[in-house]
């Protein structure tokens, strides 16, 4: 996914990311997130927030994406602080450093509800999907970084994408299952054409077993050296 990514266009001041977030198709954006996340917030999430781990999530996900706009405005904001520029009365670093507040503060909030209703194994990876979902479309709308890349980098983008998803489901969905042979079903633990080339595991032979195979092998080691009569 790092190989395949598209090339970030370079924002260097706040009166560039100004014109980048007036664009039509970002105010849109922006428009159905915040209706949709006051939908969720004061219609959906009363009824079915402690039903379904998805309402609180979405909630998090949506408000996300506008909070790392506003972070990567903030950030170039500070950066043009630090070369000499008048930021600080410039009204684009404020409003942006309020809208950051007010996301971060529903963010946590929401989060915070759903690990204390579901499982942390559950929550996980599903925010990280539809989080990392919401970044990438808010960041390919307001940048319009997918415009400029090949074919190849789409698909590996991506694949690189799903393989993460992919992992992070793995990780946390079977993190508290144990695996053995025991839990196999019954037919493959009596066959032995499940394991390779057909031939049986090793199999731990029992305490008691052990010791009286040690205590086998040092008699016949004892009677071995006794000198012929």
């Amino acid at each position: 996914m790092v190989i395949h990514a598209p090339q970030e266009e370079e924002v260097a001041s706040l009166s560039a990311m100004a014109e980048k977030l007036k664009d039509p198709g970002f105010i849109v954006f922006a428009l159905c997130v915040v209706g949709s996340s006051l939908v969720l917030i004061f219609a959906v999430a009363p009824r079915f927030g402690q039903k379904n781990v998805l309402v609180y999530i979405m909630i998090c996900s949506v408000i996300g994406s506008l909070s790392v706009s506003c972070v990567k405005g903030l950030g170039i904001g500070i950066k043009e602080l630090f070369s000499g520029t008048a930021v600080l009365k410039h009204a684009l670093f404020w409003a942006l450093l309020i809208c950051l507040a007010i996301c971060v503060s529903i963010q946590i909030s929401y989060l915070n509800k759903a690990l204390d209703i579901y499982n942390t194994s559950i929550v996980t990876p599903i925010y990280y999907v539809f989080f990392t979902t919401s970044v990438m479309a808010c960041s390919a709308i307001l940048f319009k970084e997918w415009l400029r890349m090949t074919v190849d980098g789409i698909v590996g983008t991506i694949s690189g994408f799903l393989t993460i998803i992919l992992g992070i489901f793995l990780l946390h969905a079977f993190k508290d299952i144990t695996f053995n042979l025991d839990s196999l079903p019954l037919y493959l633990r009596r066959s032995p054409h499940w394991f390779p080339g057909g031939q049986q595991p090793y199999v731990a032979l029992p305490e008691d077993d052990m010791q009286a195979d040690e205590r086998n092998s040092a008699r016949g080691g004892e009677q071995k050296r006794e000198p012929p009569k």
